[in-house]
């Protein structure tokens, strides 16, 4: 079976398909961000990686919590649950431009292939801990494909 990356040119097209597809008209099956928000998120979230977004340090019972997480999401393949908490810094509850985040987002998943395409990724995660480039194209992967089924897309 293989694992769905951001790295590989396949799915990143498709994901990037799939952000095309967004219309500010959708709703989401669950949680409590628009699809405008959720685009922001997105963004911030790849902006973790490319250094332009810093994650505040977390007690060694969340990292735990974390690293153990992304091995479970590594090995058993499996999908993020809704309604997952995330960082305060990452949440998303203002108005916001559909147009422009969408514009936004597809340009920082552009800026991030560059960084994957120079191997310059972070080899750490405040969240996640040890980090490989496997690692961020799988889970980069992941979270996008979450949020996009949020939407039905």
């Amino acid at each position: 079976m293989v694992k769905k990356s951001l790295h590989n040119p396949f799915f990143f097209e498709e994901i990037t398909s799939r952000i095309h597809y967004l219309n500010q008209n959708l709703e989401p099956l669950w949680g409590k961000m628009n699809v405008c928000q959720m685009m922001r998120h997105c963004n911030q979230v790849l902006q973790v990686p490319l250094g332009k977004i810093k994650l505040p340090e977390i007690n060694r019972l969340f990292r735990a919590i974390g690293i153990i997480t992304k091995w479970e999401i590594q090995v058993f393949n499996n999908g993020i649950p809704p309604n997952m908490p995330t960082f305060q810094k990452l949440i998303v509850n203002f108005e916001c431009d559909f147009e422009e985040e969408k514009k936004s987002l597809l340009k920082t998943l552009e800026e991030y292939r560059i960084c994957v395409e120079s191997k310059n990724l972070p080899d750490y995660h405040v969240l996640f801990g040890k980090m490989t480039e496997k690692d961020w194209g799988f889970l980069e992967y992941k979270h996008l494909h979450h949020h996009l089924k949020q939407f039905n897309v």
